[in-house]
């Protein structure tokens, strides 16, 4: 398979997950071309003071690579900040929420993956 960059979709979720500002989301994969694996294979965009909300994960994990950009990370409870060539991980059951902290956008990696195989 191969996508051109003028393939893949964006989505443009306002106050996501009960954030500030919009998170711009480029779908590299289409949760139908994860084959009931997971659900979100994507780069995100967060703009300078944006965020996504505090949000839990049932029946998936979430991992997000800091491609560009400085984000406050609440890793369950624990606030750290992150950046270029970090990696968090929301475990099944757990919870987190990401805010930029930069004056530029916070760009990163995320994978959604079901803790079982959904098919």
């Amino acid at each position: 398979m191969l996508k051109r960059a003028s393939e893949l979709r964006w989505e443009h979720s306002p106050n996501h997950k009960g954030g500030k500002g919009t998170c711009h989301i480029l779908n590299v994969l289409e949760p139908e071309e994860m084959h009931g694996t997971g659900r979100c294979y994507a780069v995100s965009v967060l703009p300078a003071g944006a965020s996504i909300g505090k949000h839990f994960h049932t029946g998936d994990f979430e991992t997000y690579y800091i491609l560009k950009g400085r984000a406050r990370y609440n890793d369950n409870g624990a606030i750290v900040e992150i950046g270029p060539g970090d990696m968090v991980h929301c475990p099944d059951g757990g919870f987190h929420a990401i805010e930029n902290i930069g004056e530029g956008d916070l760009e990163y990696f995320t994978s959604i993956l079901y803790t079982e195989t959904r098919k």
